[in-house]
């Protein structure tokens, strides 16, 4: 049962003694705030005391604190299973980069829903789900997006961002930015429910914060660490912790605003992670950090505020996961989920309220290439096939399979039924890069390939580059459909080197192409390294410049989108960030 409170708490949809009737048939404003690869362990909440949250533990203080929330092992399955309520391999999301992790065009999202409802919606941060329309989230429900869409970013000070398909520059610090255009967005929303998408994407790497938040971990002492202490990077755990305080201040804004704003009474606050941690640090003892099945790698912090309806100290034993927030959002705003693909997450408001009705056990499958877990209300069941009490053994240390034979085998078939429907689902995966499907589409070179030596700037593809261009049998290509044909401006995204200006460059499609001379240097640096408390393992990036190519008549149909250089008089032909296509015309 639901461990709450002792003080006497209404039901979830009960009459709320400081609301008037039109509030009390109003449907509550929404804010999800999830960060990225922050561990459960990072919350003084959860009794870590090498850091201190208060803002985002006011959330459990406030409402409920969901005591074993999952989520996927990685970045994009969590955010597609948010999105759909249903498990990321069913939507098309097997992998982080290069397409993999585009969500399924027939997926319906929670903005889909809501937007659908009259809710005025926006998402600020780390997309992940897919870069081009109809991929992208202004066309997945999103009425605003202000952030990026890669599955990371290469550097977090006044950094090059996407405002609804263009292209700006951000200010300062990119959480803080991220929290103005969100605090923005909400203060617009006027008499309109609002349903916010806020997604930090710190404290993955590159480890970049403040330093009027790193001065307090430079030199700390941290008494609490990983169950490994061998394995841990104290520097990286610092920035990580000061990345997370960082963090907490930004809520704590958020939080303020809908104060101001006099609408905190009706608004559900959210706040959760993707997976586990990024690096061996205090855990609590679980086993598994970020891409592990394992408890420490999907146990997820989970505190939900709604002072109109969720009692204050609420705590939820029950386990619960990232696929239960669709069904549960579209509850409370009291629409129906529509189509005809089931969801795999179930409705929290039952928990939430408090109600006596029984809740049935459950299991919960956590799924990663060929990694897969499963977990019921008691035992976790590991891609081993090793059987776990987590009641009596939260740091998975004793296989009970010998002592527990019929729960190993009835999870042993969950397990293999879910691997086996995955499986079928995701088929092969031959989704072409959309171009057309709206005014401007973006090709990065994270969704390119690369042939005769030209290399890309890092083995992780996101926020990468290409360079090395040293010959004219080098090319990169982008698999594309064109669904509207039409006339492009298209614009490259570029660095030169000082004396490796002149290359003559192509860029052909189909039965078109375009010429032109990249007549200007534009020697610049790296940048990030500077500002990383970290080393950090992802490219570095550049202050890459735009140049007009030209226009391009693209026909409708499918092929290679292929730039070679056909000239190259220096060492150099040029290194490539991305190209964008400008529909011209109506």
């Amino acid at each position: 049962m639901t461990s709450r409170s002792l003080l006497a708490v209404p039901a979830l949809f009960a009459v709320a003694c400081s609301s008037g009737p039109e509030e009390q048939s109003a449907p509550p404003n929404i804010v999800v705030v999830i960060s990225d690869d922050q561990g459960w362990g990072d919350l003084s909440v959860h009794g870590n005391a090498n850091l201190a949250t208060p803002n985002i533990d006011s959330l459990a203080r406030d409402g409920a604190l969901f005591d074993r929330f999952f989520v996927a092992p990685v970045c994009s399955p969590t955010r597609a299973e948010l999105l759909t309520g249903r498990y990321h391999p069913r939507g098309g999301v097997y992998s982080t980069s290069a397409g993999g992790e585009r969500l399924d065009l027939d997926e319906r999202t929670v903005a889909d829903v809501l937007l659908a409802a009259g809710y005025r919606t926006g998402a600020f941060g780390k997309w992940h789900n897919g870069s081009q329309h109809p991929y992208h989230p202004n066309a997945r429900g999103f009425e605003e997006f202000y952030g990026f869409t890669s599955g990371h970013w290469a550097q977090y000070f006044d950094p090059i961002l996407e405002h609804n398909s263009e292209i700006v520059r951000g200010q300062g610090f990119i959480i803080d930015d991220l929290t103005d255009h969100a605090m923005h967005f909400i203060e617009g929303a006027g008499q309109q429910p609002f349903f916010a998408y806020i997604a930090y994407n710190t404290p993955h790497s590159p480890m970049q914060v403040p330093d009027r938040f790193w001065r307090k971990f430079a030199d700390a002492e941290l008494p609490q660490r990983h169950r490994d202490p061998e394995l841990e990077d104290l520097n990286h755990t610092r920035a990580a912790l000061a990345m997370v305080e960082n963090i907490d201040w930004n809520v704590g804004r958020i939080l303020g605003k809908l104060d101001e704003l006099g609408v905190t009474e009706n608004t559900i606050v959210l706040y959760m992670s993707d997976n586990g941690p990024n690096g061996s640090r205090w855990n609590g003892g679980m086993k598994g950090r970020k891409g592990s099945t394992d408890e420490g790698g999907v146990r997820s912090p989970a505190l939900m505020r709604w002072p109109a309806r969720i009692a204050p100290g609420s705590k939820i034993m029950e386990i619960a996961a990232a696929i239960d927030l669709l069904p549960t959002f579209a509850e409370v705003a009291g629409v129906e989920v529509a189509g005809d693909k089931p969801l795999d997450g179930r409705s929290l408001v039952p928990l939430l309220s408090g109600a006596e009705e029984a809740w049935a056990d459950r299991e919960i499958v956590s799924t990663w290439r060929d990694r897969t877990s499963v977990r019921n209300q008691r035992f976790r069941l590991d891609t081993d096939g090793a059987l776990f009490d987590m009641s009596r053994d939260p740091e998975q240390r004793t296989d009970v399979s010998a002592q527990h034979p019929d729960v190993t085998r009835k999870l042993g078939e969950v397990a293999q039924r879910a691997g086996d429907e995955f499986a079928a689902e995701l088929g092969e995966d031959d989704r072409p890069f959309p171009v057309g499907e709206a005014a401007r589409t973006w090709l990065p070179a994270r969704d390119a390939a690369a042939t005769g030596g030209v290399e890309r700037s890092n083995r992780f593809p996101n926020s990468s580059y290409f360079r090395n261009w040293q010959s004219t049998d080098g090319a990169v290509s982008w698999d594309v459909e064109v669904s509207t044909p039409g006339e492009f401006l298209v614009t490259l995204y570029y660095a030169c080197r000082e004396g490796d200006e002149g290359s003559l460059v192509e860029l052909s499609y189909l039965d078109s192409s375009l010429e032109a001379r990249i007549d200007e240097p534009h020697d610049v640096p790296l940048i990030g390294g500077a500002d990383d408390r970290v080393e950090r393992q992802e490219s570095y990036t550049k202050d890459f410049r735009p140049m007009e190519l030209g226009h391009l008549e693209l026909g409708r149909g499918r092929g290679p989108l292929t730039l070679r250089a056909k000239e190259i008089p220096g060492r150099e032909a040029l290194e490539l960030h991305s190209l964008i296509l400008t529909r011209v015309g109506p």
